[in-house]
């Protein structure tokens, strides 16, 4: 794949881009959140390695800045900021992944074939259920006549419980599939039943089939079912 490093550490930047390029990709670099922007808008790139302490504006400003461009571009963060909120944030403002420094370089190549994998398997280009029809490619949702207006959260969440439906979805898998968080929390589960809510209401407000579902004690369902 060809990969942006936006990274204004010149040391860090040389790094990655001689590991990277030995693990058969391509890279180029910027150093500043308005470089980025602009490759981004000119160039083909097929994933991002971000730092968030850029000298012009805070990766977390530069990240929906990302995804309003390429909506299903992967983003993996590289940053020293490693507690559980500051995480749980960038990959609420649309990163695919969060690594935090120092870490292994084999790691972040690891981390790299799995969004890889994730965006180029053999992933069906429309999954229908009932009048919802879901396009994991375009990453687009439609409910009767009516596209809906999903956040990339969101559609991660409803493309998750679409991958399982009718079976009920913990909130570790969801946790794990859609934030890339292995240990839970109080104040994470509060965080993903706000994503949650949002969802459900764009899913099923005005409609009588009610398609997301809670399983108590485990956690959601998709389908036109009574849990």
């Amino acid at each position: 794949m060809h990969l942006l490093i936006i990274e204004d550490n010149r040391r860090i930047a040389q790094s990655l881009e001689r590991g990277l390029t030995e693990s058969g990709h391509t890279t180029q670099t910027a150093e500043t959140g308005m470089v980025a922007l602009s490759i981004l808008k000119e160039q083909l790139v097929e994933l991002v390695v971000l730092d968030l302490g850029l000298p012009d504006m805070d990766g977390m400003e530069l990240l929906p800045e990302i995804r309003k461009l390429h909506p299903s571009l992967p983003v993996i963060i590289l940053t020293a900021r490693g507690e559980i909120e500051s995480r749980v944030a960038g990959l609420d403002a649309g990163a695919d992944d969060y690594l935090v420094k120092p870490f292994a370089f084999s790691e972040l190549v690891a981390r790299i074939r799995a969004l890889e994998r994730r965006n180029t398997r053999g992933v069906a280009p429309q999954i229908r259920i009932k009048d919802l029809m879901l396009n994991p490619i375009q990453r687009t949702a439609v409910r009767g006549a009516t596209t809906l207006d999903l956040t990339p959260r969101e559609f991660d969440l409803l493309l998750c419980l679409s991958q399982h439906t009718g079976e009920p979805v913990s909130r570790e898998m969801l946790a794990r599939e859609v934030w890339n968080i292995t240990s839970r929390a109080v104040p994470f589960d509060n965080i993903m039943d706000v994503h949650m809510s949002n969802l459900r209401k764009k899913i099923d407000a005005g409609f009588a089939v009610k398609l997301i579902h809670t399983v108590r004690g485990i956690g959601f369902v998709l389908g036109d079912i009574q849990p």
